[in-house]
């Protein structure tokens, strides 16, 4: 984990400023394809994926090197050709793992996160779920395995295969010629995150589309069909921790309506947006039937609203660099609250930014929280240098936020926030 932390270093800041590259590039040519809080949704949802990952908040029901050690018929030397055939391999297993959470109502709990902006841009690429506590993944493996692929080749090639497809979110490029039949392009993934009825479940490959063209979910971005981005049943929010547990909350809910035990266990694995007959009518959910003509999400916000949350934003990313900076001058102990304090903070400003009446009190208490977890210590050793400065920054910016929270909740609430 300390690998990966160190490698989130570097790329997370490259993301970032491809992002920024990408919003210069939209006000240059008067396309912007941003909105202040869908992006701060989207790269917060990014900041809970990366600290969820680097926690290990995984049961891993299957491992590779179990399927390596029972599975292998070949042993291929570590050359060109085993770094190749694995990558192929882990291209095939995605396709397949992304084509469950498609199908599948209970596992597309841990994809709605992908698909929930209506925005359509490359921070749309770092919501990535928090809900997918199962590791399962490796059974997708079984041709790597039986090729005898090392373990620690797969490690290797996993988080490069997922950097590199961040790229191709985005709406200012178009077709790529011949690249179109080989690889994954951001015309093709375009029509992957739409919800037009043509579009649907199409395109599910991560590098290479061959995978689409060989099993029937391929679908080219059509001239006269524009792409419209979201999901058909809209999450509301702009809170990615909701997000990750929206469907399947919904899904709890028709499992307690319903009248039927045999729809109380097949309403988990049938397609996904199935719902039991005798709670469709009863129990209906808003969903769009028309994606050319429909409201998206979008709270009025005035120019204190988006600094106050911008600001939050920005001292939670300091928050978040810092720990991986430091994560190895962490035990286990001081990570998990750590890694809290950040998740109840991201909370925090996304109800402000959903206008939710009681934000500003969930702030004053996320203020109240973080200072009294920051300055037990018995979980920290404060004057630790390798913390020093972590913990200083944390401390300040409660202080702040606390004495702010106060003279918001008592004076400037019923001004500022419009619900």
């Amino acid at each position: 984990m300390n690998t990966y932390a160190n490698l989130l270093l570097w790329v997370v800041p490259i993301f970032y400023l491809m992002i920024i590259i990408e919003i210069a590039y939209g006000h240059y040519k008067q396309n912007q394809t941003y909105k202040l809080m869908d992006t701060i949704a989207s790269l917060s949802s990014g900041s809970t994926n990366l600290l969820k990952d680097i926690l290990g908040l995984t049961l891993i029901i299957i491992s590779y090197p179990f399927l390596l050690t029972h599975l292998s018929f070949f042993e291929i030397e570590s050359n060109f050709w085993v770094y190749l055939i694995a990558f192929i391999c882990i291209d095939f297993s995605s396709y397949w793992n992304h084509r469950l959470n498609h199908k599948i109502n209970i596992f597309w709990n841990q994809h709605v996160i992908h698909h929930s902006s209506e925005e359509f841009n490359l921070a749309c690429a770092l919501r990535q779920s928090i809900s997918n506590f199962l590791g399962y993944g490796a059974l997708f493996l079984i041709p790597a395995a039986i090729f005898g692929i090392p373990h620690s080749v797969i490690v290797v090639l996993l988080p490069l295969h997922l950097f590199g497809q961040f790229w191709y979110h985005t709406r200012h490029i178009g077709k790529l010629g011949i690249l179109e039949y080989i690889f994954v392009t951001p015309s093709q993934h375009r029509v992957h995150h739409a919800i037009n009825p043509i579009y649907i479940d199409k395109n599910l490959g991560g590098i290479f589309c061959v995978w689409d063209r060989w099993f029937g979910t391929f679908q080219e971005e059509l001239d006269d069909e524009p792409p419209v981005y979201g999901v058909l049943k809209p999450v509301s929010t702009w809170n990615p921790i909701l997000i990750n547990f929206t469907h399947v909350w919904g899904l709890i809910l028709d499992f307690f309506r319903t009248k039927s035990l045999k729809e109380k266990f097949l309403l988990w694995f049938m397609p996904t947006g199935y719902r039991p007959k005798d709670v469709i009518d009863k129990y209906p959910i808003n969903k769009i039937d028309d994606v050319h003509n429909f409201n998206k999400y979008s709270p009025p916000h005035n120019y204190f609203t988006k600094s106050w949350v911008l600001f939050h934003w920005l001292c939670t990313n300091i928050l978040v660099f810092f720990f991986l900076a430091k994560f190895s001058k962490f035990d286990a102990n001081q990570s998990l609250i750590f890694c809290g304090i950040i998740f109840i903070s991201i909370f925090s400003y996304s109800a402000v930014m959903d206008g939710y009446k009681w934000a500003y009190k969930l702030d004053l208490f996320r203020n109240l929280i973080g200072l009294f977890l920051l300055l037990i210590p018995s979980q920290f050793e404060f004057y630790n240098t390798n913390l020093f400065y972590l913990l200083s920054f944390g401390i300040i910016y409660f202080t702040v936020g606390t004495i702010s929270s106060i003279i918001l909740n008592l004076n400037l609430r019923s001004k500022y926030i419009k619900v």
